[in-house]
């Protein structure tokens, strides 16, 4: 690939990854935020399947690929998980599991609906997309998980701490090395939900809810 090819995938980056956060953490509009999480998903998604010859939703969704990498996936979270739980009560243990005990419906709804309307939009954006469009730009596929990870994780800036930052830098990482290895859909959104949900259930979320960050 050449310079010219290069620069502009940079510069294309850069708007997409950097220029959109901020626009959103300028202007603090919770539909906004879902405006461009929804239609930069599909409108991303679309974009893959009419310039990647032989994709389709199946094969990026990738059961097969989802039951290889399953138990690896459920393994990590069960060893990552109390750590988790250990810095939400030590760090913030007023929240300490609160939503589920206060208000358990609301804390039901997110568990269902969280996976759905937050966790795939994302997946295709980060994950999908950023590996079909970046990757071949690299002589490593390892730095396409570098790339997916700090645009996962910059993303969160418009929750205006850091914690959510460095959380998700991390997270990104992981799920990240999960779709290089077995390159299904299906198997990061599993893995995303399964740590959402918990940073939800155990007290976490609050830095991840625009209207804690934006005061509405």
């Amino acid at each position: 690939m050449n310079l010219r090819k290069r620069t502009c995938l940079l510069v294309e980056f850069l708007a997409l990854f950097v220029g959109a956060p901020l626009a959103i953490l300028y202007f603090r509009q919770r539909e906004l935020m879902f405006l461009v999480l929804w239609m930069g998903a599909i409108g991303l998604f679309y974009y893959i399947f009419r310039t990647k010859q032989g994709f389709t939703y199946l094969a990026e969704w990738n059961w097969r690929g989802a039951m290889a990498g399953l138990k690896a996936v459920l393994g990590r979270f069960v060893l990552l998980m109390p750590f988790l739980v250990l810095f939400s009560w030590w760090h913030r243990p007023e929240y300490f599991f609160t939503f589920p005990i206060e208000r358990p419906q609301m804390w039901a709804a997110v568990m269902l609906f969280y996976p759905l309307l937050s966790v795939w939009p994302q997946e295709i954006i980060y994950r999908s997309f950023v590996f079909h469009r970046y990757e071949p730009a690299f002589p490593d596929a390892r730095y396409a998980v570098g790339l997916s990870a700090l645009s996962f994780g910059f993303m969160h800036v418009m929750f205006g701490n850091w914690i959510a930052v460095v959380l998700t830098v991390l997270g990104g990482f992981l799920i990240a090395r999960t779709y290089r290895l077995y390159r299904s859909l299906a198997l990061v959104c599993i893995e995303h939900a399964l740590y959402g949900c918990l940073v939800f259930t155990i007290g976490l979320g609050a830095y991840f809810y625009s209207g804690s960050a934006w005061g509405r």
